[in-house]
């Protein structure tokens, strides 16, 4: 009797399901052009990840697959052990972890205080010079710190001091990094909390007012609560691209002097991948970072999951 019930429930489902989508299929075959590039330029180029297990040189780039060289993992092998692999994970995780906390924290303030302001236009306007930064190139921002930062600039001369923020070959130039990236990216950023806290019911302000909560109460009972879920997914998927940490920036701000700390894994498969015509070699350096953030997305997937919080999948 169990069985005839449960393959009715089933059934049941299988129909409520197909009758959703009949519902739905405009908008399915809206998705239909997304998907497809979906598999062009995301999955089909995955079938480059063989030349991570080939010696794939310019002479031998372009021989049909199988007349390449098989080397199997000689290539990872050679990445793990190149003298500077130490430095450059310690590099990518620190400015990861930094750009990370620093990022997360002054979106979610600057956010905050977008929503409690009062006065419209000004609110717009302050909003709208935020994210433009987003939209300017690297090179033009770069050009920008520079000019600011290095030893005699304008901050240096401002003070009558060198602070030595462009030429300390330490974790410094992590710091000056992500704070750029801050100030570029948070205007940006915060758009996304904004959306969240704008789902938030105004009756809950309301009745906190009413109970004599001030407003810094407000915020913290019910407005970070309220975006708390939109807060642990982009957690989960910023630690998935933990590795992921792109090289420009730390190309363009960079000199002799600081690059021991600032070259990361992207910038590490450039040179060892392109640079040394090593096009294996670099493949298995991405195809390292690709793996392991997969592995990074699951892992803080799960551990929000055990903790009864929002989470991907």
């Amino acid at each position: 009797m169990s069985s005839k019930k449960a393959k009715k429930a089933q059934k049941t489902k299988q129909r409520f399901s197909w009758n959703l989508m009949w519902k739905q299929r405009y908008l399915l075959m809206m998705s239909i052009p997304f998907l497809i590039w979906l598999i062009i330029f995301k999955y089909i180029p995955l079938w480059g990840w063989t030349m991570a297990f080939q010696e794939v040189k310019p002479n031998t780039f372009a021989l049909p697959f199988l007349e390449r060289k098989f080397v199997g993992f000689d290539n990872f092998t050679k990445a793990f052990t190149d003298r500077i692999f130490g430095q450059v994970m310690i590099n990518t995780i620190g400015i990861s972890l930094i750009g990370l906390a620093l990022g997360t924290l002054a979106s979610i303030v600057f956010a905050v205080m977008l929503n409690e302001m009062r006065m419209t236009k000004f609110k717009k306007l302050t909003q709208t010079v935020s994210y433009l930064p987003h939209f300017v190139s690297w090179v033009i921002i770069a050009s920008i710190a520079k000019m600011l930062l290095n030893d005699g600039g304008a901050i240096d001369t401002l003070l009558g001091t060198k602070l030595h923020l462009m030429s300390s070959n330490s974790p410094i130039f992590w710091i000056v990094v992500c704070l750029i990236d801050v100030w570029k990216e948070m205007g940006w950023n915060a758009i996304i909390y904004l959306s969240a806290m704008a789902g938030i019911d105004d009756g809950l302000y309301e009745a906190a007012q009413v109970d004599g909560a001030s407003r810094l109460q407000r915020i913290w009972h019910i407005t970070l609560p309220g975006i708390r879920p939109t807060i642990i997914v982009l957690l989960i998927m910023s630690v998935g691209s933990a590795l992921n940490v792109g090289m420009e920036r730390q190309l363009l701000l960079s000199n002799g002097i600081v690059q021991d700390h600032a070259m990361v894994l992207s910038w590490f498969a450039y040179v060892r991948g392109i640079g040394s015509n090593n096009y294996g070699l670099g493949t298995a350096i991405g195809m390292f970072q690709s793996v392991v953030g997969v592995i990074l997305l699951f892992i803080a997937n799960k551990i929000a999951g055990m903790v009864g919080e929002s989470k991907l999948i």
